[in-house]
């Protein structure tokens, strides 16, 4: 029985692993179809070659990882999933750019309604459909503020950004909106300390922290 045991245990890794590895080649080709994306854009960007594949493919391997290993809940990986490559574009948007584009920021408030109402009606709760909205709301509430008093200090897209990231916290947890703006500051005011640049994007800084709670923290929805 003990050999047995030790075999399906091998067995279950090994597909754990394959698992994890079609996630990452999907991920790439997602990253792929993307780039190619950002160059269709009337104001398109064109990433170096392979920027986007392999930041999607990572972060769609450690999604995959995390729902193997039952961490993640299906309507969890499937917000991780379309976080990680839509995040993982305009992150390379600003950083190529500094450019947040409109066609990518302001389809995100229907669409994660649109997500955030099916993971409602999976989950026979409305938790997730009313704290999507509010975390919308603090979110790109925060950073219009920010916006209204220091125009320069950031752009009008990152306000647009705010409200589709708060919208995805706010489903996993709506204390951890208020967490993530202020991840999201020290990460900017670091990154300018560093760099020694005023001019820094502020939309890897504010995706970043997002992606994790979604993602890594399961817990936090509790």
């Amino acid at each position: 029985m003990a050999e047995i045991a030790g075999m399906a245990g091998v067995v279950g890794a090994a597909g754990a692993v394959v698992v994890v590895v079609v996630a990452g080649v999907c991920g790439a080709v997602a990253g792929r179809l993307g780039r190619g994306l950002l160059a269709s854009l009337r104001r398109g960007v064109r990433p170096p070659p392979g920027w986007c594949e392999v930041a999607v493919a990572v972060l769609w391997a450690v999604v995959a990882a995390r729902f193997g290993t039952g961490a993640l809940a299906p309507g969890r990986a499937v917000l991780a999933l379309l976080l990680g490559w839509w995040g993982s574009l305009l992150a390379v948007c600003d950083l190529r750019a500094h450019r947040l584009p409109d066609a990518l920021t302001l389809p995100a408030c229907p669409v994660a309604a649109v997500a955030l109402a099916a993971l409602a009606w999976w989950a026979r709760a409305p938790a997730p459909l009313s704290g999507g909205l509010a975390g919308a709301v603090v979110f790109a509430g925060c950073y219009a503020v920010v916006r209204l008093l220091a125009p320069g200090s950031l752009g009008a897209g990152d306000v647009k950004l705010a409200a589709g990231l708060g919208a995805v916290v706010g489903a996993v947890s709506v204390p951890a909106v208020v967490l993530c703006v202020l991840a999201a500051a020290l990460l900017a005011l670091g990154g300018a300390a560093v760099t020694r640049r005023r001019a820094l994007p502020h939309g890897p800084c504010m995706i970043a922290p997002t992606w994790l709670v979604t993602a890594l923290l399961p817990v936090v929805a509790r």
